[in-house]
């Protein structure tokens, strides 16, 4: 899966700071038979839009257990051998795309060819790899491309089949010349949609979505590639965490229901504030203290960033009511949300890693109860909408 990022050109934003920061991307249960009400807003026995969405929603996931049985019983294997099973790592439609990806990811971004070694992020990859994980993300500009090439050469090494896993990358911010960045084609092989289109039918990649555009710029892109025949979006990349929520909220449920684009989220830890380190200021071994994150370390000790903290120290009882740490609880917090297709983890530690992955084992415990007192909390739930309509 490739990706692609937008920006004026000649632009001179930093990569490393993600408030300006903004790309484009391209991307290689049983059923219920118990006796449901019709909506108060159905007319005449009618689904409401919403409720249309729900009922496709079951018919597709029957359809698809319908569908794995059939190819299991036909190679003479059991659900015992399938990924899901025997690592427990859930996995999810991108958007409404047939491309599955495992509701964790993992990420590149600062850590593959900066912030560790080659032998440490090939030591995470496995972990993620092992784990359950076959949903990768890196980016042509991280480690001005070491990232890209590390993450080929770990996957070449261990000898995993490629079929196996999902590999998104995003374009935008490439060399130092002005053809090699941004979206025109001579970067990525006609303009973002004609380009992404030519791409995906070179066999270059399977699929394209977008990072950090707004609904309006996914919903262009949308109604070009359906009016000059081509291949639109099926997912936009997109900050998530507790105290970043509109977007995903309220924006891409409504891109969901109307075009099928999912969302694909980063920053599950808002950057390392919800890890937990930053209580008490900045420790000097942690990445805001780095000279290059000076962004960071000013968002932290700001009167918002004492205010988070404050709210950091009351959710903790209720990480320690379920059993888990509170970056777990952050994680598992972002995957309630079933219009998440997957979140994105970034680790610098085999430590680290393993913690986050654990938030598959506090979702369950993630009832509607404890999210309403999640909210009360933070305080922050934006409004949304109860229907979308086509």
């Amino acid at each position: 899966m490739l990706a692609a990022r937008t920006g004026a050109a000649g632009s001179q934003i930093s990569e490393e700071n993600p408030k300006l920061r903004k790309h484009s991307g391209l991307s290689t249960g049983a059923k219920d038979k118990s006796p449901k009400k019709p909506p108060e807003n159905a007319k005449d026995g009618s689904l409401s839009p919403s409720g249309q969405s729900q009922l496709r929603a079951r018919q597709l996931a029957l359809l698809r257990e319908v569908e794995m049985n059939w190819y299991l019983k036909l190679c003479d294997l059991s659900s015992e051998h399938t990924t899901a099973c025997t690592t427990g790592m859930p996995h999810r439609n991108l958007g409404k795309s047939g491309l599955r990806v495992s509701c964790l990811g993992l990420g590149t971004w600062v850590t593959f060819g900066g912030q560790i070694s080659d032998e440490v992020a090939e030591r995470l990859m496995t972990i993620a790899y092992e784990s359950g994980v076959n949903l990768f993300d890196t980016a042509e500009v991280y480690a001005a491309g070491k990232a890209e090439v590390i993450l080929g050469s770990i996957i070449k090494k261990k000898g995993w089949r490629r079929s196996s896993l999902v590999i998104t990358t995003k374009l935008y911010w490439g060399g130092k010349a002005e053809t090699e960045r941004g979206l025109s084609r001579k970067h990525i092989i006609e303009e973002i949609v004609r380009a992404m289109t030519h791409v995906i039918n070179q066999g270059m990649a399977m699929y394209w979505g977008t990072s950090r555009w707004n609904a309006m710029e996914i919903m262009e892109a949308y109604s070009v590639a359906r009016q000059f025949n081509m291949i639109p979006p099926v997912c936009e990349q997109a900050e998530y965490h507790l105290f970043q929520r509109e977007k995903v909220e309220v924006q891409l449920p409504e891109l969901y229901h109307k075009i099928g684009v999912g969302a694909m989220t980063w920053s599950p830890l808002a950057c390392g504030i919800i890890s937990g380190k930053y209580g008490n200021g900045v420790p000097e071994s942690s990445r805001a203290s780095l000279k290059c994150y000076q962004w960071l370390k000013e968002r932290i000790v700001s009167e918002e960033g004492r205010k988070q903290q404050n709210k950091l120290k009351d959710l903790s009882p209720i990480a320690e009511r379920l059993g888990c740490t509170l970056p777990q609880l952050a994680v598992a917090w972002c995957l309630r949300n079933e219009g998440v297709s997957s979140v994105l983890l970034g680790s610098s530690t085999p430590e680290q890693l393993i913690e986050n992955l654990g938030a598959i084992q506090v979702l369950p415990k993630m009832t509607s109860h404890v999210v309403n007192e999640i909210d009360n909390i933070l305080r922050n739930k934006p409004h949304s909408k109860k229907d979308y309509r086509s």
